[in-house]
C-alpha cells in the first residue's frame, strides 16, 4: 500500500478515556509517515483531552446527540466543507455511528479504512471503505491499533499519550501551594459518570485517613458538575483530617494531566483520569466494578487493578443495573494495603508530559 500519505484524518467519536487510547494509533501514523499531517475528528467535548497532543495538527469537533437538531446539520455539513478541503489521502475510521459512512464518502479520500463491525455488515456501509479491518486484541489500545492492518505496517506504538503544558504545572504548583501541599501527594478521583462504576464515599474516607497517617497528603479531584462536588465533599467530611479539595472540579484536562504526573501515587474508579495516570506513568491503582476490567484496564505496567468480579460474581452487560454500586464489594482494608505497597515500591521518576 502507499507509503507516503501526507494528509490523514483518524475518526474516533466516545468519551474522554477513550480518546486518550486512541493516541498509540496517532502515534504509529506519526512515526511510520512523519512529515504527514494527521487531523482528528471527534466529539466537540473531547478536544481538551488531545488539545496539547503535539501528533496531531487539527482537532475537529462533532456536536453531540444533546445538542439541537439544527446545530448538529448545521455543524456536519460545516465539517464536510472544511475537511473536504483537506484533501486526505487516507481517513482511519475508528466510530461505529453510522453518519460516518456518509461523511467519509463525500471526502473523497483514495483509501478509507475502518474496523469491521458486526452491526455494520450492510452494503452502503461497506461500500464507503476500502478496506475493513477485523478488530483484535484483548485490550482496548490494541484494539484500536488494529485498525491499522491493512497499511502492513512493520511496528505499532504501544503507549498512550497525554500532553500538557509546563504553565498548567505552573498554576497546578500555585494552587498546590496555597493549600500548603508539599511536594509528595496522591491524587484520588472517586467520581465517575455512572454510579455503578462508583466507590462508597465512607470507604474512600477510610482510605484517606490511611494514607494522612503515612505522612501523605491527599488532593481530591473530580467533574464540575454539583454530583461530583457533593461526592467530593462527602467524602472530605468523613475524615479525620480533610483532605484538599480546592482543585476539584476546576482543572482542565491538561491541568489534571500535570498533577497527576507529579504525584506519588493516583487512585481512582473506572473514569479518563486512570487512563491519564497510566499515560503519564504515574503508579496507580484503579477499582473496575461490572464492566470488562480486561479490556477497559489502563495501559500501564505499574498498577494494582481491583476487580469486584474477585469478590462476587457480577452480572452479564445486559443483566447490568446502571443504578447499583457494584464496586461496594471491594473493601477499603484491600485498597490501604495496596496503596501501602505502591508506596513502598516506587521511587517517583521526574514528570514525564510536561515537555510538548
Amino acid at each position: 500500500m502507499e507509503k507516503s500519505y501526507r494528509r490523514i484524518l483518524v475518526i474516533k467519536l466516545r468519551f474522554h478515556g477513550d480518546m486518550l487510547l486512541t493516541t498509540p494509533v496517532i502515534s504509529t501514523l506519526k512515526r511510520h509517515y512523519p512529515d504527514a499531517k494527521i487531523d482528528v475528528l471527534l466529539y466537540q467535548d473531547t478536544i481538551p483531552i488531545l488539545s496539547e497532543n503535539p501528533e496531531i495538527n487539527a482537532l475537529y469537533g462533532l456536536k453531540n446527540k444533546k445538542k439541537k437538531t439544527s446545530e448538529k446539520i448545521s455543524n456536519f455539513i460545516q465539517l464536510i466543507k472544511t475537511l473536504r478541503s483537506n484533501k486526505y489521502d487516507i481517513v482511519i475510521n475508528m466510530a461505529d455511528q453510522w453518519m460516518m459512512a456518509v461523511l467519509v464518502r463525500m471526502l473523497n479520500a483514495p483509501v478509507r479504512i475502518s474496523h469491521d463491525y458486526s452491526h455494520r455488515r450492510n452494503a452502503f456501509w461497506r461500500n464507503s471503505f476500502t478496506h475493513h479491518a477485523a478488530q483484535k486484541g484483548t485490550n482496548v489500545v490494541e484494539s484500536n491499533l488494529s485498525v491499522l492492518a491493512p497499511l502492513g505496517l512493520d511496528s505499532n506504538v504501544m503507549k498512550t499519550t497525554m500532553s500538557y503544558n509546563p504553565s498548567c504545572w505552573e498554576r497546578v504548583r500555585s494552587e498546590l501551594a496555597q493549600s500548603c501541599v508539599g511536594e509528595h501527594y496522591v491524587v484520588i478521583q472517586p467520581t465517575a459518570r455512572q454510579i455503578f462504576k462508583c466507590w462508597d464515599n465512607d470507604k474512600f474516607s477510610q482510605l484517606i485517613d490511611a494514607l494522612h497517617a503515612r505522612g501523605l497528603q491527599v488532593v481530591l479531584t473530580s467533574g464540575p458538575s454539583r454530583e461530583d462536588l457533593d461526592c467530593i465533599n462527602a467524602i472530605a467530611g468523613g475524615c479525620q483530617t480533610p483532605p484538599v479539595t480546592a482543585l476539584a472540579g476546576k482543572l482542565t484536562f491538561p491541568e489534571l494531566a500535570a498533577l497527576i504526573d507529579h504525584a506519588d501515587l493516583f487512585i481512582g474508579v473506572d473514569s479518563a483520569p486512570g487512563h491519564i495516570a497510566a499515560a503519564v506513568n504515574t503508579p496507580l491503582i484503579c477499582l473496575f466494578g461490572a464492566t470488562n476490567h480486561v479490556f477497559w484496564r489502563p495501559w500501564s505496567n505499574n498498577m494494582i487493578q481491583f476487580w469486584a468480579g474477585d469478590y462476587q460474581a457480577m452480572p452479564s452487560r445486559d443483566q447490568l443495573d446502571r443504578g447499583k454500586m457494584y464496586l461496594s464489594v471491594i473493601p477499603a482494608k484491600d485498597v490501604i494495603s495496596a496503596a501501602e505497597t505502591m508506596l513502598s515500591k516506587n521511587q517517583r521518576a521526574p514528570a514525564t508530559g510536561e515537555e510538548l
